[in-house]
């Protein structure tokens, strides 16, 4: 008897303590699919939810002046234009091209006859790249944030 009421008891244990192991594991997949969820939402890029379409400025270093005063326009048919003075050096140069979009929609890939530029989209700014992609640091990153002209729409 006393044999019978001991394997009822461990029958009971250890069916109560797979349960709390199947609520636990539910608990833990409802937790790492949330997260999923989050991680995995793609559907809104600087492409396709920013009004991006306009003319920016700044002021970028150079080496020999005062600085280059530059000019980009993004166009919505993917195309672009460019206008950069040189400050006190009666230089202008001007070129146009093509937008192409990397980094799942967050990164324009500027490319004219003299231009060559990746620029990150932000809200009403594109932050200037390196070549490689990768933001440009040091004590004049900010330089190299162009502004979103107001009232500029194409």
């Amino acid at each position: 008897m006393k044999l019978i009421v001991l394997f009822s008891c461990l029958a009971m244990i250890s069916l109560s303590a797979c349960n709390q192991t199947s609520k636990n594991s539910q608990h833990i997949a409802a937790d790492s699919s949330a997260h999923e969820t989050v991680a995995v939402d793609t559907a809104h890029t600087s492409q396709n939810s920013l009004d991006w379409a306009g003319t920016y400025e700044a002021t970028i270093p150079c080496a020999d002046c005062e600085g280059i005063k530059t000019n980009i326009t993004l166009k919505n048919d993917n195309t672009f234009a460019i206008v950069s003075e040189y400050i006190n050096k009666n230089t202008k140069v001007e070129d146009s091209g093509k937008v192409m979009w990397h980094d799942n929609g967050s990164v324009v890939h500027l490319t004219g006859k003299e231009t060559n530029m990746k620029l990150k989209v932000g809200e009403n700014k594109l932050i200037g790249l390196d070549q490689e992609g990768h933001a440009i640091e040091g004590p004049n990153a900010h330089l190299y944030v162009y502004n979103k002209v107001e009232g500029e729409k194409l």
